[in-house]
C-alpha cells in the first residue's frame, strides 16, 4: 500500500514538473512574435495614451489576456487584439508573454 501511494505521489510531482516546464516561454521567439505588437504597444512595450503598457506584466496574466482575446471573451477597439490572438498557439502566447514579462515595467 505504501509503495502504491508513493508511486502515485511521485507521478503527481512529475506531472506538475512537466506542466510547468511546458508553460515556460521562449524569450527569443517571443521577441520575434512581439515585433507586430510594437506597432501599438511600442518597441519597449510601455504603450502610450492610446495603448496600454504590457512590459513587466506577469507572464501568466498576459497569457490569460491573450486567451481571452482569442476566445472573444475580451475585446479591443477595432478587434485588433482578437485578430492577432486568433493566430497564436498556446506556446506562442507563452513566448510573447515571457518576452514582455522580462521587460522593465513603466
Amino acid at each position: 500500500m505504501l509503495n502504491k501511494n508513493l508511486f502515485i505521489a511521485v507521478m503527481f510531482v512529475l506531472m506538475l514538473l512537466a506542466g510547468s516546464a511546458q508553460a515556460g516561454g521562449d524569450l527569443a521567439r517571443g521577441a520575434e512574435l512581439a515585433e507586430e505588437c510594437a506597432n501599438c504597444h511600442g518597441e519597449d512595450g510601455k504603450g502610450d495614451d492610446d495603448f496600454p503598457g504590457i512590459a513587466g506584466l506577469d507572464a501568466a496574466t498576459l497569457v490569460i489576456f491573450l486567451k481571452a482575446f482569442k476566445s472573444g471573451e475580451r475585446t479591443s477597439e477595432d478587434d485588433v487584439m482578437q485578430e492577432y490572438a486568433a493566430d497564436l498557439t498556446d506556446q506562442e502566447m507563452a513566448d510573447v508573454a515571457a518576452y514582455y514579462a522580462s521587460l522593465p515595467a513603466n
